[in-house]
């Protein structure tokens, strides 16, 4: 693996509750394969980017440049990424260690009405182990 990895921002969010479920076998596989380096390796630099990144790239809707799952998918993500370095006051090019980006994602991204906006209309919502969560300590009462 690169000594710098490129990631899309929204991926960080994805990291946080996957549990094996893609797009396809090599998906999966090369999914898998980022979060173990990156959880093995913490002091891993990553450039936070807002475009096709490493895991998109065995992704069967990868495009040259673009998602091609539907006609709007490209900017839909990349809408998606844009909102993640919003809300982590990051901009597009950062590098830093990937355990910092990871504290800091769960840090600012606490409960499921932080990432409704983002996460609100993905299709892994269901299974995402990060999202149940988050739903599950926001409908818990308060004291």
């Amino acid at each position: 693996m690169s000594s710098c990895l490129k990631i899309r921002a929204h991926h960080l969010l994805c990291m946080q509750g996957y549990q094996g479920y893609g797009y396809s076998d090599s998906f999966r596989a090369n999914f898998e394969q980022i979060i173990q380096h990156i959880y093995a390796v913490p002091d891993t630099e990553v450039e936070l980017i807002a475009a096709k990144d490493m895991i998109c790239s065995c992704c069967p809707y990868s495009g040259i440049q673009d998602c091609r799952l539907t006609e709007d998918s490209a900017r839909r993500i990349r809408s998606m990424d844009l909102k993640v370095m919003e809300k982590l006051n990051l901009k597009e090019g950062v590098i830093d260690k990937a355990q910092n980006l990871v504290w800091l994602t769960k840090i600012k991204f606490k409960t499921f009405y932080d990432i409704q906006e983002i996460c609100g209309n993905c299709r892994w919502e269901e299974k995402c182990l990060w999202v149940q969560k988050l739903l599950k300590k926001t409908e818990e009462p308060p004291f």
